[in-house]
């Protein structure tokens, strides 16, 4: 791991400021379904687009099933990533009752109720990050990671090549039911400077 991109310090800084983003959207979800949601230590670490590959594949290997995700692009501040949320071991009926929908009919109904927890934890989550960082994000529209395209052919479609990207890995589930979810940002090669600029200011 090239993790000699970010001092210990930057890190640090990023673990922490992550942690509280997460928080608040954790915070957000528990509230929207009145549920308790429990939250990882937020990870980061340098991967290249196999090791991210390699990561959502581990991270969906309890079950064969496809993986269940949706991801963002977002821009601001000198800094652009995409956000994806990996939807591992999630019982999607659970999912929709907590979410009030009455039940899950079909596919359609399937991808609503991801576009809509993407969009509580991936905006607050993202919102959290970028007011910590004094900046502002816009949003992509969101996309369904899905059945149809591999994940690798995905983070390299974005038109920018990159070797190596900075993932902060973020675990979400909700306790006495079977929702468990990743949040992955990936920051890409070219933004990290940028990021760092920023974790540099806060850490003066």
């Amino acid at each position: 791991m090239h993790a000699h991109l970010l001092t210990e310090d930057q890190r640090d800084c990023l673990q922490e400021i992550t942690n509280v983003a997460m928080g608040r959207a954790g915070d957000r979800l528990a509230r929207l379904l009145d549920v308790f949601v429990v939250l990882s230590i937020p990870h980061v670490s340098i991967l290249n687009p196999t090791d991210i590959a390699m990561a959502l594949h581990s991270l969906n290997r309890e079950s064969n099933d496809v993986v269940h995700g949706v991801c963002q692009g977002f821009i601001g501040g000198g800094i652009a990533g995409e956000a994806m949320l990996i939807f591992n071991g999630t019982d999607f009926n659970d999912l929709a009752k907590l979410l009030k929908y009455d039940r899950v009919a079909d596919e359609q109904a399937e991808y609503e109720l991801l576009m809509d927890t993407a969009n509580v934890l991936n905006g607050a989550c993202l919102k959290g990050l970028a007011e910590q960082l004094d900046t502002h994000f816009s949003f992509g529209p969101p996309m369904l990671l899905g059945q149809h395209c591999n994940i690798t052919d995905l983070l390299q479609n974005n038109n920018m090549t990159w070797k190596q990207a900075l993932v902060v890995e973020i675990n979400y589930s909700i306790e006495n039911h079977k929702i468990n979810c990743d949040l992955l940002i990936v920051i890409a090669e070219h933004s990290i400077s940028g990021l760092v600029e920023k974790l540099n200011y806060l850490l003066d």
